[in-house]
Formats: structure tokens, C-alpha cells, sequence
């Protein structure tokens, strides 16, 4: 890596890292919890900027909310809201570093800014195809210019890990004004993970990167397959969470409903948009639905586990590498555990949240592997 980062800008980007993994947990926890409606509006909570607490707010908030408060619930889903506007900040502070010796490049990035700010209150305002063309103009301007950036000094991965930023902030005004739209809450779940694996990314490229023998290389390939396998059992994890679906099996492990293959209904269990309005909180499809969605989990959670396993053995006998391949052995067998668990237990909320936090390491894992491998066997230079 040829640019040269100060101590302050690696820091800050091991600081959204840790905040960023922080918002993906306390994220599966506001969902795993049924809190993800418990603030009506967005992004406010009951109109205010923290949550009703005191009698008198409580009994303004009813008065003026179709949804009674549950402030139990609120906080959880409003505290949310603030960790990931501080992880905002974070990315759009990594924006401005990485883009400061651009041309017009911090003109750009706190233009973009700038646009969003003002979308918010359009919004709460009502004025949503205002706010819309606003935040959507924000989000053009970022990627045209990550497009015409090259990444030597990581200028191009970290606007878009801004732009990627505002589009979770639409996720999550999508996720409460569409009643936990399944493909919403999942594409929210997804896009937490990439923030996370673009910042793991730029702060392991923030270090020089060192010399790896060369069976190192040759695993590139298989890295880059087991981050889109596990993508793609994430992915389902998120939809089988967001439909609740996770125990449609019953307490039933290997088996489903005393059945090695029970009735399913796999046409209706990948619908992907049912339209506007539907209140999706405790889930619309029928069982035999649900029961497809878990078995396709259970089916793929195979596949990545007999890859990353290969995968983990392989890396056990790369010099320099062993210590990694032993992690991600015990990081699988870790998650392994935790989703039987959330079966036979009947879906405990720790093991629940632990499960999610375990896939959030898991992808953490591979990216570095990624991050921290050179394009060629000297010292990338890119």
C-alpha cells in the first residue's frame, strides 16, 4: 500500500470496527427481542430524540401514537438508532481522510453529507419524494466518484462505505415504515455485514502488508468462495428470522416435525415483495412455508460448514498461518453448536444474538484473511 496513514486515521477505523460489529449485535438483539417496531416513526421514537420514559410522556406518546409505548422495547430500538448515527460519523470522519487529497474530494463527500441532512427533516416532514431524490443524489455522487478513484490511498472503498452507510440508514427508516418487510429487515441485516467487512478492510490495509508463502496464495480462491457461501447463509439465516421461521422444525434436530424431509412450500417461502402495508411482525406465511425457509438453512448451513472446514485444515498447513486455520475451526464448531442450540432450546434470546454475533466473526474472519493477502507474493503495491 504506497499512501501512508496516520496513527489517528487507523485508530478511527479500529473504532468503527468495534462499533460497527456493536451495532450488528445490539441489532440481532432489537430484532430477536420484538423490538424492532417499538419506536412508530423514524428517526425519531414517539417524536422524541430519546424514547418516553416518564409518565407524562408515556400518556403524550399514546395520545398521539396508534402503537402504545413499550419502553421496555423503545430504548432497545432507539439506542440502536444512536450507535449506528455515531458509526456514521465515524465512516463520514475515514470519508473525509481518505478523500482529503482528491480533487473536490472532501467537496463531495460533505456535499453528500450535506444532502442527507437535509433529507432527514424532509422526511419527518412528510415531503418524501423531496428527501428521496435528496438521499439518492447523496448516494450517486459517492459511487461515481469511488468508480473514478483508484484505492491506493483507500479513498474509493471508504466512500463507499459511506454510501453503503446511507443506504443502511434507509434500511432502517424502510424496516419501521414498511412493518418489518422481510426483504427489508434481511437486506438490513446483510448490509450491517458489508459495512462491517469494508471497514475490517480498510483498517487491515492501513498496515503494510507482509510476505506470505505461497500455498498462502492458492487459497485466495477458496477464501473468496467461503465469503460468498457464507453471504448466502447469512442471507438465509436473515430470512428465516425475518419471516419466524427459525423454529418451524419445533425442538427437532437432525430431523423437522419427526420428519427427515416434513410437507414444504418452497413457492411461497421465497417471495421476495408482497407489496406495501402488510404488518410482517410475527410473520404472515403458513407453516409449511416457514418449515422450507428453515430446511434450506439447515441444507446450505451444510454446504458452508464442509468448505470453511476444508478451508480451516488447509490454512493449518500454510506456514505463518496456522493460528488462523485453528480459529476459524473453532469459530465453525462455535456456531455450529449455537444453531442446534437455538433449536433444541427453543430459541433463547442469548443463544439467538450469539448465533448472529458468531456469523458476524465468522465473515470478519475470511475478509481479513483477504485483506491482509498481497495480489501477488511481494508486498502489494496497489
Amino acid at each position: 500500500m504506497s499512501a501512508a496513514f496516520s496513527t489517528w486515521q487507523r485508530r478511527i477505523a479500529w473504532a468503527a470496527v468495534a462499533l460497527a460489529l456493536c451495532v450488528i449485535v445490539f441489532g440481532s438483539f432489537v430484532r430477536l427481542s420484538d423490538a424492532g417496531l417499538s419506536c412508530p416513526d423514524w428517526p425519531t421514537c414517539y417524536g422524541r430524540a430519546a424514547w418516553p420514559v416518564h409518565a407524562e410522556d408515556v400518556a403524550h406518546a399514546n395520545a398521539n401514537f396508534e402503537r402504545p409505548v413499550e419502553s421496555h422495547k423503545a430504548w432497545r430500538e432507539q439506542f440502536h438508532r444512536h450507535l449506528a448515527a455515531t458509526l456514521g460519523i465515524l465512516v463520514l470522519t475515514l470519508a473525509l481522510l481518505a478523500a482529503r487529497h482528491r480533487r473536490h474530494g472532501v467537496a463531495i463527500v460533505v456535499g453528500a453529507a450535506v444532502l442527507v441532512a437535509v433529507s432527514i427533516p424532509l422526511y419527518m416532514g412528510a415531503y418524501y419524494v423531496a428527501a428521496s431524490i435528496l438521499a439518492i443524489a447523496a448516494e450517486l455522487a459517492l459511487i461515481g466518484k469511488a468508480i473514478s478513484w483508484n484505492n491506493r490511498d483507500l479513498s474509493r472503498v471508504a466512500a463507499l462505505t459511506f454510501a453503503m452507510i446511507i443506504f443502511q440508514a434507509l434500511l432502517g427508516m424502510w424496516t419501521v415504515t414498511w412493518l418489518l418487510k422481510p426483504i427489508v429487515v434481511m437486506g438490513h441485516l446483510l448490509g450491517g455485514l458489508t459495512t462491517l467487512s469494508l471497514l475490517l478492510w480498510m483498517a487491515w490495509r492501513m498496515f503494510p502488508s507482509r510476505r506470505w508463502d505461497v500455498s498462502a496464495l492458492r487459497l485466495r480462491g477458496m477464501i473468496r468462495v467461503g465469503v460468498v457461501l457464507l453471504a448466502i447463509q447469512i442471507a438465509l439465516g436473515g430470512w428465516t428470522s425475518a419471516n419466524y421461521a427459525a423454529l418451524s422444525c419445533g425442538t427437532d434436530f437432525p430431523t423437522c416435525l419427526g420428519q427427515w424431509w416434513p410437507h414444504t412450500d418452497f413457492r411461497e417461502a421465497f417471495v421476495l415483495w408482497r407489496g406495501i402495508g402488510v404488518d410482517y411482525e410475527g410473520g404472515v406465511l403458513d407453516g409449511a412455508a416457514r418449515t422450507a425457509i428453515q430446511m434450506s438453512h439447515r441444507i446450505m448451513a451444510l454446504l458452508v460448514f464442509g468448505h470453511l472446514l476444508m478451508l480451516a485444515f488447509k490454512l493449518r498447513r500454510v506456514p505463518g498461518l496456522g493460528r488462523w486455520g485453528i480459529a476459524l475451526a473453532l469459530l465453525l464448531g462455535m456456531q455450529v453448536t449455537l444453531g442446534i442450540s437455538n433449536v433444541h432450546f427453543a430459541l433463547p434470546l442469548f443463544v439467538a444474538v450469539a448465533h448472529n454475533a458468531g456469523a458476524a466473526l465468522l465473515l470478519a474472519l475470511l475478509v481479513t484473511l483477504l485483506a491482509r493477502m498481497p495480489t501477488d507474493q511481494v508486498d502489494d503495491p496497489s
